[in-house]
Parts: C-alpha cells; sequence; structure tokens
C-alpha cells in the first residue's frame, strides 16, 4: 500500500508533462502568429501623403507652385509670397503659416515675384532694386503681379485645386507688400497676413533718392487704406524694424481701421507691434498666431480637408 501510494504522484507528473508541453508550445504559437499580424499590418499600412513641390503652369503661361497633400475636394487655400516659388515654399520661414496649415489640409501656391527667378528681365537688376529699376522706368510692377496671381487662381478655381470661397494669402516683407496689394485687387481673398511687410517703398535704402515719383507714391499701401477696409487684415512685426519701419506698418493699419469707420465698416484690421530685438524679422510664434487666425476667417472644418486626390 505504501509502495502505490509513493508510486501515484509520480504517474501523476509524469502525466502532466506532456500537457505542460502541449500548453508551451500552443503559447508559442499564439505568440508567433500575433508578431506575424503585427509584422503584416505593418507593412501594409497606407503611407500618408508626401508634402513636396509641384511646378504647374497656367494656360496663359504663369508659372506657379503648389504645396500640400493632394485633396478629392476644392482646398482651402493659402497663397504665399517672398520670393521666387522654390525660395518660398521649400522654406519653411518663408512659408510662415502655411507650414501648419498643409498638415491641415489646406493648399499653399507662390508665383514668382517681379524681378525675382524667371520673372527677371534682362538687363536689370534683381531682387528690390530690380523694382527700383521699374519704378524709375514707370512699370508698375505691382499691377503686372497682380494679374499674374488672378490668373493663377483663376486657374486653381477652375481645375477644382482651390475652394473659391476660402481664399487666403500672407507674405513676408515685400511678399508682405504685394499680399497686402494683391488683397485690395482681389475680393476672391477673405482674408491676408503680413508679416514684418514693406508698407512704403521709399523707407526702403533701395529707393532711397528716387525723388519726385507720382507712381512710387502710388504704390504706397496707404493708397490701398479704402479698398482694404473691412476686410480680414492681420499684420506683425517686430517693434525697432528699421529696414521697412515699423511706424509705417502701424499708420497703414491704422488708416485702413479709419477707412472701416468712414464707410460705416467693422474694423477688421489687427496688429501685433512684438518686442523683437534682431530688428526684421517674423517675430517669434506669428506664423502660428496668423494660422490660427487664417483658419477662422476662412471657417474651416474638419470636413473640408479630408480625402486624397485620386
Amino acid at each position: 500500500m505504501k509502495l502505490a501510494q509513493n508510486y501515484l504522484p509520480k504517474c501523476q507528473a509524469a502525466a502532466a508533462q506532456p500537457a505542460r508541453a502541449i500548453r508551451w508550445a500552443c503559447f508559442i504559437g499564439c505568440c508567433v502568429m500575433m508578431s506575424t499580424f503585427r509584422a503584416t499590418a505593418t507593412e501594409t499600412r497606407v503611407a500618408e501623403p508626401v508634402i513636396s513641390l509641384r511646378i504647374l503652369e497656367t494656360k496663359t503661361g504663369v508659372r506657379f507652385g503648389l504645396w500640400g497633400k493632394p485633396l478629392s475636394r476644392p482646398a482651402p487655400t493659402l497663397i504665399i509670397l517672398a520670393s521666387t516659388v522654390e525660395a518660398t515654399l521649400e522654406d519653411a520661414y518663408f512659408r510662415q503659416a502655411g507650414t501648419v496649415l498643409a498638415e491641415q489640409g489646406y493648399l499653399c501656391v507662390s508665383i514668382d515675384l517681379p524681378a525675382h527667378g524667371p520673372q527677371q528681365k534682362s538687363g536689370e537688376p534683381t531682387g528690390l532694386d530690380g523694382w527700383r529699376y521699374r519704378v524709375d522706368h514707370g512699370e508698375d510692377f505691382v499691377g503686372e503681379n497682380n494679374r499674374r496671381l488672378a490668373q493663377v487662381l483663376d486657374h486653381l478655381i477652375a481645375a477644382g485645386y482651390t475652394d473659391a470661397a476660402r481664399i487666403a494669402i500672407c507674405g513676408t516683407s515685400r511678399g508682405g507688400f504685394l499680399a497686402l496689394h494683391f488683397a485690395a485687387f482681389d475680393p476672391r481673398v477673405v482674408g491676408v497676413a503680413a508679416f514684418a511687410p514693406v508698407t512704403d517703398l521709399r523707407v526702403l535704402r533701395e529707393f532711397q533718392g528716387s525723388g519726385i515719383n507720382p507712381l512710387l507714391s502710388a504704390l504706397g499701401l496707404t493708397e490701398q487704406a479704402a479698398q482694404l477696409a473691412g476686410r480680414a487684415v492681420w499684420v506683425s512685426i517686430g517693434d525697432r524694424d528699421t529696414r521697412v519701419g515699423t511706424d509705417e506698418a502701424i499708420a497703414l493699419v491704422r488708416r485702413v481701421s479709419a477707412a472701416a469707420q468712414a464707410q460705416g465698416l467693422n474694423a477688421r484690421a489687427e496688429l501685433h507691434v512684438l518686442p523683437e530685438p534682431r530688428g526684421h524679422t517674423t517675430p517669434t510664434g506669428a506664423p502660428e498666431q496668423a494660422a490660427q487666425w487664417i483658419h477662422r476667417q476662412l471657417k474651416v472644418t474638419a470636413s473640408d480637408v479630408q480625402g486624397v486626390r485620386k
């Protein structure tokens, strides 16, 4: 009897070993299956669309660039002006609010500014010196830029890229100057944001010694105050910007506000003068603030920016 009692536990232990082995085998098998499933799921996951620059041309021959995720429907659109198409859209500093908004489904658009890149004419200087050259020769480069940009908008709306009811524009320095001019020119623009903008060409060193020039005076942005009255205008500039003139930017916004009051309109021009010891540059945090402001002006919802263009 004693022998049987000692033998029974041993038999039970021996019988349990195969069962334990089976359980371990099942456990390991499940782990392998789960790992394989996860690997397969990772491999088949659809990648997010990559944002990259696309260079296109209108039927009228205007070169422009697009920056944004391809969408299945007309998108809220932000025009961005600073320099050439490439220098503007491929540089996060000059994209400004566009860097944030492109991730949210906005389409960013740019064109080459007058006397910049492909828009530099034979025999004329480049950049702001080119602007001075054109003004000295009686050429309204602002009007020419407005017409080219309007043709780009026409093209984008007709092709189904742009939501005609949700268009904003922004620009940096000289680009801010042209952005404000275009907002005054084209009523399709819902709002304009300008970062450390030129507002009066006569403040720039490139225009020193111009003398009396009616065209130069006419191109001052204060001359567009009546057209900007009641429009959504957002301006940010440092408190010691001697390159383009902090005081001149303040004077412009005050003139726009006064014009709105004179026309019986609600003043919608915002001015942000921020401490900026670096002088002529975009104040810290301004691009993000402008992105939020533009989003509010265009009243964009999540459903407006969903979907990928096939």
